[in-house]
């Protein structure tokens, strides 16, 4: 792959990690902030499914209340997962639910304590992790990053890294990688301001639907983004197949968005040390079967 790009390579496993997904980071650092009474009292998070595996999975640890909101079109198995650990899973219908207002409803019914997916700058510190150990695990390989890219949906996974990796290394440049019909924080670069995608967009990426950038974020990666990058499904699905070949690592599409970008050309990385961020592989497995 190196020589076909004529750049160094470097992947960043997020499939690895607890539940599958870097979302275990924010999620832990989040709910270790509440205080005892807080606890007893449980979480209350919407999630499409890697923020409400995390979630699940530190209440469970911590043993905590977790009540979760997931669309009725999630994979199965993140539903399912979220199951597993405990939580409650309350669906809902993305054409005629909001799922802020349910958790609302829930979080005062139970004294609980909403904590959002992206919108929460203890979430942004935790997904930080994510930048701090890229720079501290390029230096144990002798190089520095020149580009760093991040898959994107509300935006706190790459504000997290762009705000650790540039105050590491400012000359390194931070690029967040949407699917196309949701490309909302690209746009939103470009035009300084928060906007929103079209109604009725639909993508492979099922964890990059958000439907513009958070409130919190957006000013982080308006001020720390080089660029947006924006992927159709024909390229994620050349991406997941590569990290299968050349990695051997499970991508969900969501997740392999940062290696399509890179493999489609929308980024020059000739003679340049490049970073993709995998986010995750929560993928059900018909799906990823008929993928590859």
């Amino acid at each position: 792959m190196n020589e076909r790009l004529g750049g160094r390579i470097l992947v960043k496993p997020e499939m690895l990690q607890k539940t599958g997904s870097f979302k275990f980071r924010g999620a832990c650092n989040r709910i270790l902030q509440l205080t005892p009474g807080e606890r007893r009292g449980g979480v209350v998070a919407w999630s499409s499914g890697n923020h409400a595996l995390a979630i699940s999975a530190v209440c469970a640890l911590l043993d905590i209340p977790a009540h979760i909101i997931m669309p009725e079109s999630a994979p199965q198995m993140k539903i399912e997962g979220a199951r597993r650990y405990g939580a409650k899973v309350r669906l809902y219908d993305r054409a005629t639910e909001n799922r802020e207002e349910i958790g609302a409803q829930i979080a005062e019914s139970e004294g609980a304590v909403i904590v959002p997916p992206y919108d929460d700058f203890n979430v942004m510190a935790g997904q930080g992790t994510v930048g701090l150990e890229i720079m501290e695990q390029c230096r144990e390989l002798g190089v520095m990053p020149d580009n760093v890219l991040s898959s994107a949906s509300g935006g706190g996974l790459v504000a997290g890294i762009a705000t650790a990796v540039r105050t590491c290394r400012p000359e390194t440049s931070i690029y967040s990688v949407e699917p196309a019909g949701f490309d909302d924080l690209a746009r939103s670069l470009a035009s300084g301001h928060r906007v929103e995608n079209a109604a009725g967009m639909n993508t492979l990426c099922d964890s990059l639907m958000v439907p513009t950038p958070g409130a919190l974020t957006f000013p982080t990666n308006h001020a720390l983004l080089a660029d947006g990058l924006v992927v159709n499904d024909a390229e994620i699905r050349v991406g997941m197949a590569n990290c299968f070949e050349h990695f051997k690592l499970v991508a969900e599409p969501g997740g392999a968005a940062p290696l399509a970008a890179i493999l489609s050309g929308k980024l020059d990385v000739r003679g340049k040390v490049t970073v993709a961020v995998l986010s995750g592989g929560n993928v059900d497995p018909s799906v990823y079967s008929s993928i590859l």
